[in-house]
């Protein structure tokens, strides 16, 4: 347990990324796990479509804000530091038009997977909807959830104490590595 730990605190948020591919067996390591994903009245709404050659996951990526807490300068990846990998999490509204927190699920799944195999991952709910549904070729009663950003990070990001409360933006350090602020468990916690 003590590893699965471990990959909970470093499976972080990554924004920049070596231009490696991504073997099929570990694209087909997240999907299973979000096939395997908990689902509210096991009713499974959820699709994927996945986005790798080079020129879709440059179409789609023409399409997302990254990094909202910096400035552009800091959190939009160059071009050579892009996702090589880009997963559409679509539901299915004629089966549940309320499925967030299967996706929810689904998402977290995915992204320990990934990172498991030392994949990182951005979620990417800050993207144009219309036109990446549109690219999917998505109906009437698909609606497009999130984007998720695959690649081998090229940066460290770690979580980091949060001295104060109103401080809670994530920040680059001095080698352009992410630190993420935390509430400490005693600031989130409370027993009856």
């Amino acid at each position: 347990m003590d590893h699965f730990m471990e990959l909970l605190e470093t499976r972080r948020t990554y924004r920049r990324f070596e231009q490696r591919e991504i073997s099929q067996d570990i694209i087909d390591d997240i999907l299973t796990a979000a096939r395997l994903a908990s689902s509210a009245a096991n009713r499974q709404p959820l699709t994927y479509i996945v986005i790798k050659e080079p020129d879709k996951v440059a179409g789609v990526f023409a399409h997302t804000k990254w990094a909202g807490a910096l400035p552009p300068e800091q959190g939009q990846p160059k071009e050579e530091e892009r996702p090589v990998l880009f997963i559409a999490v679509v539901e299915n509204l004629a089966v549940n038009p309320d499925c967030d927190t299967d996706a929810g699920l689904a998402i977290g799944n995915m992204t320990l997977a990934a990172w498991n195999r030392g994949v990182g991952s951005c979620i990417i709910g800050a993207c144009n909807k219309p036109a990446l549904a549109e690219m999917f070729g998505l109906t009437q009663s698909q609606a497009l959830h999130t984007v998720v950003a695959f690649g081998y990070p090229s940066h460290a990001s770690r979580v980091v104490d949060m001295e104060d409360p109103t401080q809670f933006k994530y920040y680059l350090d001095e080698k352009r590595d992410y630190c993420v602020p935390k509430r400490r468990l005693s600031d989130v916690v409370r027993y009856l």
